[in-house]
């Protein structure tokens, strides 16, 4: 008999789903202050079916995008478990507006500051180099980073790049 989707899951219900070890969902716990099961009599955890969401989120960044757990923590922090959620569930509409809600600009990239906290594997691109000279393209949701600018449309290219570019270290990492 299957579960309605809004039901509680037990922690070996959500390890299954997410194939993990339930060791692995209790250290999150330790590292993400977010993921906040509910626990019953004797210690037993119930997840509720956004903390099943955030768990997919967290494993997704950490296991498919490469990340480090600092790196997730940071985004957590800066963007909500929403954001999180939605970046595993693929729903690029929902992390733009998430994203855009949030109203807060991020500090630009300081030259000679290492990001290892943030992506494994991520190519690091010399400070004083431009990659893109797209002007004034009339695209009022531009961003700036640094002094590289990089309108809406691009930056979903950029970001489906991304995503095959990571799958592709994925096939060969399992290669490896």
């Amino acid at each position: 008999m299957e579960k309605s989707p809004d039901a509680f899951r037990t922690i070996s219900e959500v390890a299954d789903e997410l194939d993990l070890p339930q060791h692995v969902l209790r250290f999150w716990e330790t590292r993400f202050q977010q993921i906040k099961p509910m626990k019953r009599g004797g210690g037993r955890r119930y997840y509720r079916p956004e903390d099943v969401d955030l768990l997919k989120g967290i494993r997704h960044l950490l296991y498919d995008h490469g990340y480090t757990i600092k790196g997730v923590q940071k985004l957590l922090k800066a963007n909500g478990n929403k954001f999180v959620a939605a970046i595993a569930s693929g729903d690029l509409a929902t992390v733009e507006a998430l994203a855009a809600s949030s109203n807060e600009e991020p500090a630009p990239p300081k030259a000679g500051v290492a990001e290892e906290d943030q992506i494994v594997g991520r190519p690091k691109a010399p400070a004083s180099r431009r990659f893109f000279s797209f002007g004034n393209g009339g695209d009022d949701t531009e961003i700036t980073i640094g002094k590289t600018s990089v309108g809406k449309e691009d930056r979903a290219l950029l970001q489906e790049a991304l995503y095959d570019l990571l799958e592709c270290k994925r096939l060969l990492d399992q290669v490896r």
